[in-house]
C-alpha cells in the first residue's frame, strides 16, 4: 500500500474537548474537578495514529474560541496535519463531560447543540487535500446528519477517484442519532432500522470496516453478531474487524465462516479496566498503523489490542494513547501488573515520548536561562541596603525585560522565577516564548523542605502545564544516612507529584558546599536518585573540573534515562570568566544544553537598583549585557 502521497490517512468528523471527572467511583453529579483533553472519535484516531508514526490529517470544525484553539494547538503539537481543521466563527466547540462510576459504568454527557464539528458540510472537503492521503477514515456518527453525511460521502468519492482507501469506523452512539436522551451518552446499542438503512449504502464503498459486535449488528441490521457479519459481507468486500473487548478481536478478510471463532483471531491483553471510553479509537489507531504499512493481519491485531489495552487502563482518551516505542515495549515485555497505569517503566516511557505535546515544550538544541528565582539572597540584599522587600517584585519584572532583550523572540531561552516575589514577573514572562522553571524548595533547607508546607500537589496543580518544577537539593554522597533518607523521601514525594500532575521536573544538585567535589561525586548522587526511581526531565549541576567527571555524568544518564532532556550548569555567583572556562569543558558533552545562571547576572545590578543608585533602564541594560555575554561565551566555547 506504499505510495508517494503526503499523508497516510485523513480522519473526518467529531472534534471536542473532553472533561474527565478526576474523582473515580462516584456519580458524575458529584464530580468536583476535571482533566481536559482533546476528544471525538476521528480526532482521537488522528492523534493516536500520529503517535504511532503515521502521517495523519483531520477534517473537522472548531469554534473561534479558547477550546477551539486548544484543539488546534494540541493537534499541531501531536504532529497532526491541520490543513482541514476549519474555524467556525458562529458556533462553539463541542464539549463532552465524562466520569468513571465503576469498572462497568462510565457516564458521559455530549454538549453538541449546534456545535462546530456538527456543522461540517461539503464546503469543508477539498479534493486536493483528500488526494494527498492514502486513506480516509469516516465515522458512523457523522452519517447521522445530512450535512455531515454529505461531507463524508464527498470525501469518499474523492478518495476513490485518487486511489485512496476508505476506512469505516461504525462508531455507533444512539443518542447522537436522536435515539436516546442527553443523559444516555453511555448507551451503546439501540436497534434501529432507520440507522441501518442509513449505514448500509456506505458499506459497499469501504476497504476496511471496524466495529464492536453491537456496531456490526446495527450496520448489518441483524440481532446476532454472526448474522450481522454475514449481512455486512453481502454488502461489502471490505476487511471486517470485530472488536470484542477483553477477548481482543476477530478479522474476516473473505467469506464469513459459520463460527466466528474461525476468523483470524487477535487475542486481547489481560489488563485491569479503568476507563473504556476512547478504547475503540486507540484500537483503530493501532490497527491502522499495521494495515497502512501492509503488515500481517496478526500484527495489525496486536497493535490494535495493545492500543485498546492502554486506553482502558488509563483515565483520558487521546492524551493516554501510546507511542510506538511504548506499544512495542508492551507487546514484547508486557506490564508489571494488570493495572497498566501503575507500571513505572511504561509510565516513564509514555511520559518521555509524549511530554513535548503535553507540556507545550518548544524544542531547541540549547537552553539559556536567566535564573532569578532567588528569595533569601535578594531579601538579604534588600535588607543590607535598607530597601523594602516589596521592591524585589519590581526588580524581577525588570529581569524578565532583560531576558527578553537578549532572547529577541528566539527559542531556547528561559528563566527561573518564583511565585513568592516573582508572581507579576511570571505573568510578564508569559508574553514571551520562554522556558520557565519554578522553585519548590524552602531556600537553603538541608534536609530538603518545601516552601510553604502543606500539600505539594495542591500547589503545583495551579501552575501552567508548561512550567517546569525546579528543586534545589544540597546533597553529598558522604552525608549521614539519616540526612540522605530525609532528602530522598522528599525528592520521591516531589517526583510522584510531578508525574501525577504532568509537570516536568528539574532537579538541581549542589554537592560542593558540603564536601569534596571529585570526579564521581555528582554522578554518584545521580545514580542514587535513579536507583530510587527518580528520573528528572532536567538536571542542574555544578561545573565539573575534569573531563572524567563529565564522562561519569554522561554514563549515569545514558545507563538510567537516555530520554532525559539534558543538563544545565548553575553559576554559584562565579565570575563570567570562570563560567566561560566551565562552558568550554561542559559543552563537549551533548547532554549539557546550556546554563541557568543568576547572581553572576543580577547580583550587582540588584544591589545598586535596590539602593536607588541606578534606574530601571540601567538595571535592565546591565542584566541584559551580562546575560548576553554568557550566551556569547557558550556559543564560542
Amino acid at each position: 500500500m506504499t505510495t508517494n502521497k503526503k499523508l497516510d490517512l485523513i480522519a473526518i468528523g467529531r472534534s471536542s474537548v473532553d472533561l474527565y471527572g478526576a474523582q473515580v467511583g462516584g456519580r458524575l453529579e458529584d464530580m468536583a474537578s476535571f482533566s481536559k483533553a482533546v476528544g471525538g472519535c476521528p480526532t482521537n484516531i488522528a492523534i493516536g495514529t500520529a503517535r504511532l508514526g503515521l502521517k495523519s490529517g483531520l477534517i473537522t470544525r472548531v469554534g473561534d474560541e479558547h477550546m477551539g484553539r486548544f484543539i488546534r494547538e494540541q493537534l499541531e503539537r501531536e504532529g497532526v496535519d491541520i490543513q482541514g481543521v476549519h474555524t467556525d466563527k458562529s458556533r462553539l466547540t463541542a464539549l463532552v463531560i465524562l466520569g468513571i462510576r465503576d469498572d462497568k459504568s462510565f457516564p458521559l454527557i455530549f454538549y453538541r447543540s449546534d456545535c462546530a464539528d456538527g456543522a461540517i458540510d461539503e464546503s469543508d472537503i477539498d479534493e486536493s487535500y483528500i488526494a494527498s492521503s492514502r486513506a480516509v477514515v469516516v465515522t458512523g456518527t457523522h452519517f447521522a446528519k445530512s450535512n455531515t453525511a454529505a461531507a463524508q460521502k464527498k470525501a469518499m468519492a474523492f478518495a476513490k477517484k485518487h486511489g485512496g482507501k476508505i476506512v469505516f469506523d461504525i462508531d455507533y452512539r444512539p443518542n447522537l442519532w436522536g435515539l436516546a436522551g442527553h443523559g444516555a451518552g453511555e448507551e451503546r446499542y439501540i436497534k434501529s432500522g432507520d440507522v441501518t438503512a442509513h449505514l448500509q449504502p456506505i458499506l459497499s464503498q469501504c476497504d476496511l470496516i471496524v466495529g464492536t459486535e453491537e456496531e456490526l449488528m446495527i450496520a448489518g441490521g441483524e440481532d446476532t453478531p454472526l448474522a450481522a457479519l454475514k449481512a455486512v459481507r453481502q454488502q461489502s468486500k471490505a476487511l471486517i474487524v470485530m472488536k470484542r473487548g477483553p477477548m481482543g478481536c476477530v478479522v474476516f478478510p473473505d467469506a464469513i465462516p459459520d463460527d466466528i471463532e474461525k476468523g483470524i483471531k487477535g487475542p486481547g491483553f489481560p489488563v485491569e479496566v479503568y476507563n473504556v471510553l476512547g478504547a475503540g479509537d486507540a484500537f483503530m489507531s493501532g490497527f491502522l498503523r499495521g494495515w497502512l504499512r501492509d503488515e500481517p493481519i496478526e500484527t495489525c491485531c496486536a497493535y490494535a489490542n495493545a492500543g485498546g489495552a492502554f486506553a482502558v487502563s488509563r483515565l483520558l482518551c487521546s492524551a493516554e494513547y501510546p507511542t510506538f516505542s511504548e506499544m512495542t515495549h508492551f507487546i514484547m515485555k508486557g506490564a508489571a501488573s494488570k493495572a497498566v497505569r501503575l507500571d513505572t517503566t511504561l509510565n516513564h516511557l509514555h511520559w518521555s515520548t509524549t511530554r513535548d505535546a503535553m507540556t507545550s515544550f518548544t524544542k531547541a538544541d540549547h537552553l539559556f536561562a536567566l535564573a532569578i528565582d532567588h528569595r533569601a539572597q535578594l531579601e538579604k540584599i534588600a535588607d543590607d541596603v535598607g530597601a523594602s522587600r516589596d521592591r524585589i517584585k519590581t526588580f524581577k519584572r525588570l529581569a524578565v525585560d532583560a531576558a527578553a532583550r537578549v532572547a529577541k523572540g528566539r527559542t531556547g531561552f528561559g528563566m527561573l522565577l518564583d511565585g513568592t516575589y516573582g508572581r507579576e514577573a511570571l505573568f510578564r514572562a508569559a508574553d514571551h516564548d520562554f522556558w520557565i522553571g519554578r522553585p519548590v524548595e524552602d531556600p537553603g533547607s538541608r534536609p530538603l523542605d518545601f516552601e510553604g508546607g502543606g500539600s505539594l500537589a495542591a500547589k503545583l496543580i495551579e501552575w501552567p502545564v508548561n512550567h517546569t518544577i525546579k528543586c534545589l537539593c544540597f546533597y553529598h554522597p558522604d552525608d549521614s544516612a539519616d540526612l540522605k533518607a530525609k532528602q530522598e523521601r522528599e525528592l520521591l514525594r516531589l517526583y510522584d507529584a510531578a508525574r501525577s500532575l504532568g509537570r516536568e521536573l528539574l532537579v538541581e544538585i549542589i554537592c560542593g558546599k558540603h564536601g569534596a567535589l571529585t570526579d564521581d561525586t555528582s554522578a554518584q548522587v545521580m545514580r542514587r536518585l535513579y536507583d530510587l526511581g527518580i528520573k528528572p526531565d532536567w538536571w542542574k549541576l555544578e561545573a565539573q573540573k575534569t573531563e572524567e567527571a563529565w564522562k561519569n555524568i554522561d554514563h549515569a544518564i545514558e545507563s538510567n534515562d537516555p530520554s532525559c532532556r539534558g543538563i544545565v550548569l548553575l553559576g554559584l555567583e562565579a565570575p563570567e570568566a570562570e563560567l566561560a572556562k566551565a562552558f568550554s569543558l561542559a559543552k563537549a558533552h551533548h547532554r549539557v544544553k546550556g546554563f541557568a545562571v543568576g547572581r553572576t547576572i543580577f547580583a550587582d545590578p540588584a544591589r545598586e537598583w535596590l539602593a536607588g543608585s541606578i534606574d530601571d533602564p540601567t538595571a535592565v541594560t546591565r542584566m541584559a549585557d551580562s546575560f548576553a555575554r554568557l550566551v556569547a561565551a557558550w556559543e564560542k566555547a
